[in-house]
């Protein structure tokens, strides 16, 4: 494998899956219980945010004991040892890539650890159930309080940010996405036109697979340890 300067790594629940937390488009996942239209959307919120307080509360108790797993960790061993620029890009709003001592790191569609106040546009640390009568920290008003949580129809964070690296990046790999979720999905395009050589590391081939100039499948645990492990190794030389 060549040696790259610029990497950028886009993650998705695939990654945290073996950590415990359910992923969203398995046969068993999140929205096979959930209809998102009623609580991954501005205008579900709006309907019942009651609802919507409820299911946010209950993926933060979930995830309240899940930890970082290898995966987590081979990411964090490679932003330390890489001589270059590493940056993660993430899809999920756990903060395991944080737990997992990450850096460098865009939660594109927002996290669990924050919450947003629609009144003054604060996002201040949050660790409690939020409901609608509680008053934001910041700006003191109530009925504002959202999770820091992207949904379905508006656009992610730090997207300009996002476009810029992966212009610039020699190397993408792309770790436990479905690739049917955009504009995530079109990073790898993206990734190819500018030159960079595109990994694929996922439990079985995503619906970009196709894209990819290389693809290793199997679990997340064992197959990112690895090939960081083979990255490296072969930047040592």
């Amino acid at each position: 494998m060549p040696r790259y300067d610029k990497i950028v790594i886009l993650t998705g629940a695939g990654l945290s899956a073996e950590s415990g937390l359910a992923t969203f488009r398995d046969e068993d996942g999140i929205w096979a219980r959930y209809d998102y239209r009623d609580v991954a959307t501005p205008e579900g919120f709006e309907r019942n945010p009651s609802l919507v307080y409820e299911f946010y509360n209950m993926r933060r108790h979930d995830g309240g004991t899940a930890r970082p797993n290898p995966a987590h960790y081979a990411l964090t061993h490679l932003q330390r040892k890489h001589p270059g620029e590493i940056l993660i890009v993430t899809q999920n709003i756990d903060i395991l890539h944080e737990a997992a001592g990450a850096t460098n790191l865009i939660h594109m569609h927002g996290d669990m650890a924050t919450m947003l106040c629609t009144n003054c546009d604060a996002r201040p640390p949050w660790i409690g159930d939020l409901s609608a009568e509680l008053a934001c920290p910041e700006c003191g008003l109530t009925g504002g309080l959202r999770p820091n949580v992207v949904w379905f129809g508006e656009m992610p964070y730090e997207m300009d940010r996002i476009a810029a690296a992966i212009a610039a990046c020699d190397l993408f790999i792309s770790i436990g996405t479905s690739g049917n979720v955009y504009p995530a999905a079109g990073f790898v395009a993206g990734a190819r036109d500018a030159g960079a050589h595109t990994v694929e590391l996922n439990l079985e081939p995503s619906d970009t697979a196709s894209y990819f100039a290389e693809r290793r499948h199997g679990k997340a645990t064992e197959i990112v340890p690895a090939y960081v492990d083979a990255l490296l190794k072969e930047e040592a030389r």
